[in-house]
Parts: C-alpha cells; sequence; structure tokens
C-alpha cells in the first residue's frame, strides 16, 4: 500500500513536521501488522485491543487518531473505531503541585534575597486564597477593618485576611509610608500587573530549590484551597470563600497528587496473606 500521497496530503494541508511524522509512522505500523490482509472494520478492531494491551489509553487514542484520519483519506470511514474513554483525572501531576514546604522555601529565599514586596504578595494570595487580579482591594483600609470587600466578574463577596497577615502587611505599609488604598502598586499608582509578579516569583525558583513548572501565582491559591479542604472538609463553604459560582470548579482546587492516594491505600489494610499450611 502506497501512502506517500497521504504523506503529500497532510504536508498541503499545513500539518507540522511532528504531527506528519507522526501520522506516518502510526499508519506504518498498522500496514505492517495486516501483513498482506486487506482492510476491514474486524481487523481493526482486532489491531485496536492489540493496542490497548500494549500501550496507555491516551498513546492509544493518539494512534487511533492518526489512523482514523488516513481511512477518511482513503474513502474507507467505515473502518474507523471509536476512541477509548478515559476517565477524567482527579490527580495534579507531581511536577505541578505546590507544597506547604516548598511555598515557605520561597518565601524565605524571598526574604533573604530582600525582595520585599513578592514576599508579602504571596503571602496575600496564598493565606487569602485570592486571585491577583483581587489584590487591588487588600489595601490599608482593608487591613484595619481585617476584611476586603471583592468585586470580580460580576460578583461581590468579603475576603477575610487572617491576624497574622494584617500584622504582617502592617510591616509593609510602615516600610513603604503607604497612608490608605491600593498596598501592591507599581511607580505609578497602577496595580501591580500578573506578569510582573509571575516574572518575580519564577526568578525565586533555582535559588529556593522549587522547580518551575510549580511556581505561579495561580497555584497559591491553589495551596489555599488545598489547605482549607484538608482541615475542613467543606468544599461548599470553600467555594463561597474562593468566589466560585459552581463547587465543581472548586473540586478542581481541591484535587491531590496520584502519590498522595497511592500512599493513602496502602494504610487501608484490607489485603490478607494466609500462609499455606502443610497438611499430613
Amino acid at each position: 500500500m502506497n501512502i506517500d500521497k497521504f504523506k503529500n496530503y497532510l504536508i498541503s494541508e499545513e500539518k507540522s513536521e511532528a504531527t506528519v511524522e507522526r501520522y506516518m509512522r502510526d499508519v506504518t505500523a498498522y500496514i505492517k501488522w495486516l501483513d498482506g490482509r486487506e482492510m476491514s472494520k474486524e481487523l481493526m478492531i482486532r489491531y485496536k485491543a492489540e493496542l490497548e494491551s500494549k500501550y496507555e489509553a491516551a498513546s492509544v487514542n493518539t494512534m487511533l487518531s492518526s489512523l482514523n484520519s488516513y481511512f477518511d483519506y482513503i474513502g474507507h470511514p467505515e473502518y474507523k473505531v471509536r476512541n477509548l474513554k478515559i476517565q477524567k483525572s482527579t490527580y495534579i501531576e507531581p511536577k505541578r503541585e505546590l507544597t506547604k514546604e516548598e511555598y515557605e522555601q520561597l518565601l524565605k529565599t524571598a526574604y533573604d534575597m530582600g525582595k520585599h514586596r513578592i514576599y508579602y504578595i504571596m503571602q496575600t494570595i496564598c493565606s487569602c486564597g485570592i486571585r491577583v487580579s483581587e489584590l487591588k482591594f487588600i489595601t490599608v483600609e482593608a487591613i484595619k477593618r481585617g476584611v476586603a470587600y471583592v468585586s470580580n466578574k460580576g460578583k461581590s463577596r468579603r475576603v477575610f485576611i487572617p491576624n497574622a497577615l494584617s500584622k504582617l502587611l502592617q510591616q509593609y505599609i510602615n516600610l513603604k509610608k503607604i497612608t490608605s488604598g491600593m498596598i501592591f502598586i507599581t511607580r505609578t499608582g497602577m496595580p501591580i500587573d500578573r506578569s510582573n509578579i509571575w516574572a518575580e516569583m519564577k526568578r525565586l525558583c533555582a535559588k529556593a530549590g522549587v522547580l518551575a513548572s510549580k511556581v505561579f501565582p495561580h497555584n497559591l491559591r491553589h495551596l489555599f484551597a488545598q489547605m482549607y479542604y484538608k482541615i475542613h472538609q467543606d468544599v461548599v463553604r470553600l467555594a463561597d470563600i474562593l468566589g466560585h459560582s459552581s463547587v465543581n470548579t472548586t473540586r478542581i482546587y481541591t484535587a491531590e497528587s496520584g502519590e498522595i492516594h497511592y500512599k493513602r491505600i496502602q494504610i487501608l489494610g484490607l489485603v490478607f496473606d494466609f500462609k499455606c499450611r502443610n497438611t499430613t
């Protein structure tokens, strides 16, 4: 079977070089597996089963996508098969999950480097669970009240400021001689930009010994959610605190790494090993 025309077709469709290479590899492997047999839906189902026994579901679906595109190209869509159904993961990849210990190390690094602004910003986001865009509502007045009134996405909510954070931010207010209004601002008096916060956090990574893939502002909000849920186990109240309209959104924030789930099932005590007894 000549598949050069299929390759030319993919190139004409402006597929990337990597995509063309993948499609050709998957189609070539299938043709080799056929070993001269005529293509059919039945054989394709058998091939799919073999792939499923050898590879992870996501990889199998990638291969099936290549083959289904090929079947469309040659005018035989009846050979196409459905992708495997993959249960939506509730786990966070370890390389994306910021731990409390890593957060503390980032803070220590910022403090030791004299990076006062990012030191206080990270603690404000993480201890209040707010979005970066909501930092502008953390004002001198809010610190005195112990609560900030946040308006975001057409909704308003109260954000309670922990006493420990209020005391900490008062240090920054005194340091910067801020008398009223927003605490975290640029030299021109505008709210600090998200990209600036992101860049400042990234610069701490290497010295703090924390993977850069874990360090970005929104992950501080995730850490707040995880810690709150771990202690209180109340996803409905957490949704209110975070300003979520749907509890389903909040559940994403409370997801943990697969490693944590793995450790939990090890201590369930549901495996019993009754040694075989010799009988006489």
